[in-house]
């Protein structure tokens, strides 16, 4: 222990289990994919409140507001990266313009090249999570996720997906990538929830 009373090696304001990361690295499913940011759309669709998909493009998502949130970015395997300040929309304004229908609180973030994520609604509407396409004030690079990631502070990294393409709703819980081999189902940082036998 140190003389704050934080184990060696973690930082006063990190959460318990992590240690802070020398450098902000990339770490992805696959090859970095080449998206075309001007082509680029994010399509809701699955359990609508209107029963059909919505497709936003960036001139759509540009008339909504355009905040700013200070999170750093916690990875399942332990390591944290502080200090960032990331950029975009709210993901609840995001829900707001395209909302699920009446008991539909779970839900599958899909990435490109096949990747994706299962988080809760909630999690969606918590006032920190970001549809992200800056941090520190740059836009992202292909490799931490342009031309849009998601950014949701509370969760693991691995909930987050970068590329984001989809967000599809559901009346039941799913499964993407991580989860489907044996991670945990929620993934909350402050809980330590790394895998699926913690419950």
């Amino acid at each position: 222990m140190t003389g704050d009373g934080t184990a060696a090696g973690q930082g006063p304001d990190l959460p318990p289990g992590q240690r802070p990361a020398g450098r902000w690295l990339a770490s992805h499913y696959g090859k970095v994919p080449q998206v075309d940011g001007e082509r680029w759309r994010l399509t809701v669709r699955g359990a609508t409140a209107d029963g059909g998909l919505t497709v936003l493009d960036r001139s759509l998502l540009a008339r909504m507001e355009f905040v700013e949130v200070a999170a750093a970015l916690h990875c399942v395997d332990r390591h944290s990266v502080t200090g960032l300040r990331w950029g975009g929309v709210r993901l609840a304004d995001v829900v707001a313009a395209a909302p699920p229908e009446e008991g539909a609180h779970h839900v599958l973030l899909a990435a490109s090249r096949g990747y994706s994520s299962a988080v809760l609604l909630e999690d969606l509407l918590a006032p920190d999570a970001l549809l992200a396409t800056h941090v520190d004030g740059q836009p992202l690079t292909r490799e931490h996720g342009w031309p849009a990631r998601v950014v949701l502070p509370h969760l693991y990294g691995f909930k987050a997906p970068k590329w984001i393409a989809e967000i599809s709703y559901h009346h039941t819980a799913q499964q993407g990538y991580w989860e489907a081999r044996g991670w945990h189902p929620r993934g909350r940082v402050a809980l330590e929830e790394r895998w699926a036998h913690q419950g």
